[in-house]
């Protein structure tokens, strides 16, 4: 039997190739987000049609949530429904109690419902708020309904609901607050004190690496010092090493910190400037609210201030509040004038 030889034939390795030079290369995270992108379209669509009534053109339930979002946000709004509440005389229809109400949602919601219940005769028995939240406009933009975001709803007989609103410059039917373009400010000022927060309820923290290249040390002594690191997390956390390292040289240990220290400004800018902008679309002075200045000048004269925001915000406000007069015929919401100088002297 003759033997087979085989002929194993290997294939040619490639050439090697030249490696390419490295070169310069630039991009882009991101393309910019214009303001005007797609939020232009719901200038279209108004207010919709829900069947029976309209809905409004923001969520009111997010306005509701948005209303605790910022500390400065709230506190503005409650101040100046504080200021209309304590120059509002009480009437035999409308109670302080709800002024108070119908005030609060109308600085909130840009809506302000009032109902009035009438008595057998006809006549008006008194004038109770209607939570904005919960009220849309009928189509026929006569009659209005009370819902309660499932199947409930209740109908309004026409005629006994005024809606004060804050004129909207895309449609009629509803009524937009004022602040709507600082809402951006008050999430972030939320969304800061939120990371702030977790950051601190988290325990751990990657807050440097620690890079070894001395030689001396040994395995035991690394793996005692990964353990300590280990060791140092939950509760507690922040908490000081010992490394001693004989013959050890200069730069054989380095902490390189993954986040600077000084990321911490960041978080002041971010509510100092959500700050200065929530208050600057609420038009109240800093002094008035309890915010303490940064810098030696302060902020001025508080009564000084006072009277100036008392004749440029609250008196137009008083004004506006005094359209319910025309509709039920009768002075029920009447003003005093507000000043510093009188609660002094009455004081």
């Amino acid at each position: 039997m003759s033997k087979r030889r085989h002929n194993h034939t290997h294939a040619a390795a490639p050439a090697p190739t030249a490696a390419q030079p490295a070169r310069a290369e630039a991009f882009t995270f991101g393309d910019p987000m214009p303001v005007m992108d797609r939020a232009e379209i719901l200038d279209y669509v108004e207010s919709w049609s829900a069947g029976e009534w309209f809905e409004p053109p923001v969520s009111f339930a997010g306005l509701a949530k948005s209303f605790r979002a910022g500390v400065h946000h709230s506190s503005a709004i409650y101040f100046k429904r504080n200021v209309l509440s304590s120059t509002f005389i009480p009437h035999k229809l409308l109670t302080r109690e709800e002024f108070d109400k119908w005030a609060l949602d109308f600085l909130v919601f840009g809506n302000g419902p009032i109902e009035r219940q009438k008595n057998r005769l006809g006549g008006t028995l008194a004038l109770k708020r209607a939570p904005a939240k919960y009220m849309r406009r009928a189509t026929d933009l006569q009659r209005f309904f009370q819902i309660n975001g499932i199947q409930e709803k209740h109908e309004f007989e026409p005629g006994v609901i005024f809606n004060l609103m804050e004129p909207d410059i895309n449609q009629e039917v509803y009524g937009l607050p004022e602040y709507l373009g600082a809402l951006h400010a008050a999430w972030l000022n939320e969304s800061a004190t939120l990371f702030r927060r977790r950051y601190y309820e988290n325990g751990s923290h990657a807050g440097f690496i620690l890079y070894m290249t001395d030689a001396a040390q040994k395995q035991e002594d690394v793996d005692a010092l990964r353990e300590a690191l280990k060791n140092s997390k939950g509760p507690g956390n922040f908490r000081n090493l010992f490394m001693y390292a004989p013959n050890g040289k200069k730069e054989g240990i380095q902490l390189i910190p993954v986040s600077e220290v000084t990321a911490k400004d960041e978080f002041f800018n971010i509510k100092n400037v959500t700050r200065d902008d929530l208050l600057a679309a609420h038009r109240v002075p800093p002094q008035l609210i309890g915010v303490v200045p940064s810098n030696t000048g302060g902020f001025g004269a508080a009564d000084t201030a006072a009277e100036v925001f008392g004749a440029n915000e609250i008196e137009p406000l008083q004004r506006r509040f005094t359209q319910l007069n025309e509709w039920i015929g009768d002075e029920v919401v009447r003003f005093n004038p507000y000043s510093i100088k009188r609660a002094v002297a009455a004081a």
